[in-house]
């Protein structure tokens, strides 16, 4: 299993990595973005169009200190394996070369 697919696959099954991963992605929206809830520029990072209102509003629920209910994680686990190339950026290179020899045992 290649890294990439390996963090695809821990966004669409673990809620630890989904809701932090959320999080990241929330801080790359613009602060304009970030105060309508919304995706209004076509950046490449962040969250896309379809996504930036409900997967903004749970990085605010989690800014709160609240948890995501079991429905809101199972609409994130299946919205975020597509951020997965986004999400690798976010891993420091030697927490990627650990998850490679992971991987690979």
């Amino acid at each position: 299993m290649e890294l990439i697919e390996y963090v695809k696959n821990k966004l669409a099954t673990d809620s630890n990595w989904a809701s932090r991963a959320i999080l990241k992605l929330y801080e790359c929206q613009t602060a304009a973005e970030q105060s309508v809830g919304t995706t209004t520029e076509n950046n490449g990072i962040g969250f896309n169009g379809l996504d930036g209102v409900i997967l903004s509003s749970f990085a605010q629920q989690l800014l709160k200190g609240r948890t995501l209910t079991a429905k809101q994680l199972a609409i994130a686990h299946k919205k975020l394996p597509k951020y997965g190339k986004q999400v690798m950026n976010f891993i420091p290179p030697e927490k990627q070369a650990e998850l490679e020899v992971k991987i690979q045992s």
